[in-house]
């Protein structure tokens, strides 16, 4: 099968760069033909407002690009990890002129909240959810706290959804969890279209001992990923309690002034891939103090790979990600009482832990490997081309009608 994988690269690496990079290494071992379109934020830096903002809402330059790539390589299918925002729509009504299936990540939401993250001061947020015009994310200023940017990015969204883009260019949609399948119908997109396929750790890592007598919280030190929450608890803990911090973000100051002033805390910053993994395996548990609905945390996959459970908020896709008193414990999110409680407990009782740390591993080898992931994206895949030639053969030959309609 010949695949194009299409992403827009952040700034910031990220989980779905990862994911990107790791898929296409993934499918290439199983002997497809992989394709990359990408491009970067990085050329953000060079852009004025208003040309951001059209590039944001259709990019007539990458669609055509991405026509010319279809037309000398042929793809079967176009694989969209994150199109948002240099690539842009634009490009599904190049694939589909181009007779191309396309599938598409929902790894955040996106399509469904300015924001992606359905979170506003700290809270949760779902006053855009099923909005076809999501004015309170403008109202309230969502997207990087600005008044243009939100308002360009609901334009975007608006747009799209009255061209009827999200419901009729993309052959199949991925969900990681069953929450994002369920909150992104409810946010419009057609239920039959929407697959689950969890993420995965591509190399199988060795198990870990859990002989580190810590905690461990890797990712961004942000306000949605509950470190003020993560930080409270450990002041209610007993003396004996250590934690190990791995990430970096716009709360490392706070972090840094904790660290200083308890012993037990280690800030740790950010840390390559392998290392984090030998952190984790060496801790007694992650702990995943999120406050927004995550759509697959890969720290909580590393996490089962390495052998060590999670302690994670119950919150969204993480209470159908850990298995309660199974994989690891869920307390109540935002609050530190409980998440102090829970831990201790759940540390303290030498059983429990030992039975949680082989049913982590055991989690891992069901559902997290590459070898499980790439069966189901092959069969996603299947199903999306399949779909586009039923469609084709039933409505004839879309043409470069439908991308001339777009760049309107």
């Amino acid at each position: 099968m010949k695949i194009l994988l299409c992403h827009n690269f952040y700034q910031q690496r990220g989980g779905e760069d990862r994911i990107f990079t790791e898929e296409a290494a993934l499918l290439e071992t199983h002997g497809h033909d992989v394709i990359r379109f990408t491009m970067h934020n990085d050329a953000i830096q060079t852009m004025g407002r208003m040309r951001l903002a059209r590039k944001t809402i259709w990019n007539t330059a990458s669609a055509n690009r991405i026509c010319r790539v279809m037309r000398s390589r042929r793809p079967d299918v176009m694989h969209c990890t994150n199109i948002f925002p240099l690539i842009s729509p634009s490009v599904y009504y190049a694939a589909r002129a181009e007779r191309v299936a396309v599938v598409q990540w929902l790894q955040n939401f996106r399509t469904i909240c300015p924001k992606a993250q359905f979170t506003r001061n700290g809270e949760i947020c779902e006053e855009c959810l099923g909005k076809r015009i999501g004015w309170p994310a403008v109202l309230h200023r969502c997207y990087r706290d600005s008044f243009a940017a939100s308002a360009v990015v609901t334009a975007m969204l608006a747009y799209h959804w009255s061209t009827k883009t999200w419901t009729r260019m993309i052959a199949r949609y991925i969900a990681p969890t069953e929450f994002s399948r369920r909150k992104h119908i409810v946010g419009g997109l057609p239920a039959e279209r929407i697959d689950v396929k969890p993420n995965f750790v591509y190399e199988t890592p060795k198990i870990g001992l859990g002989q580190g007598d810590c905690a461990v919280f890797v990712g961004r030190l942000s306000a949605e990923k509950g470190i003020q929450t993560l930080l409270a608890a450990w002041e209610k803990l007993p003396s004996h309690f250590r934690l190990k911090i791995v990430g970096d973000g716009p709360l490392r100051d706070s972090v840094r002034a904790r660290c200083a002033g308890d012993e037990r805390i280690t800030w740790l910053g950010w840390r390559e891939l392998d290392e984090v993994l030998d952190i984790i395996g060496d801790a007694k548990c992650l702990v995943v103090p999120s406050t927004w609905y995550e759509g697959l945390p890969r720290t909580i996959i590393e996490s089962y790979a390495k052998g060590t459970p999670v302690v994670a908020s119950r919150l969204g896709a993480m209470t159908e990600v850990v298995r309660d008193g199974k994989t690891g414990i869920l307390f109540a999110p935002g609050n530190a009482d409980d998440l102090a409680r829970q831990l201790q407990q759940f540390v303290e009782d030498r059983k429990m832990l030992a039975n949680a740390r082989r049913a982590a591993r055991d989690e891992y080898e069901t559902r997290y490997t590459a070898e499980a992931h790439y069966r189901m994206l092959l069969s996603v895949y299947e199903r999306a081309i399949a779909d586009r030639r039923a469609e084709s053969h039933a409505q004839g030959t879309p043409g470069s009608r439908d991308l001339a309609q777009g760049n309107r």
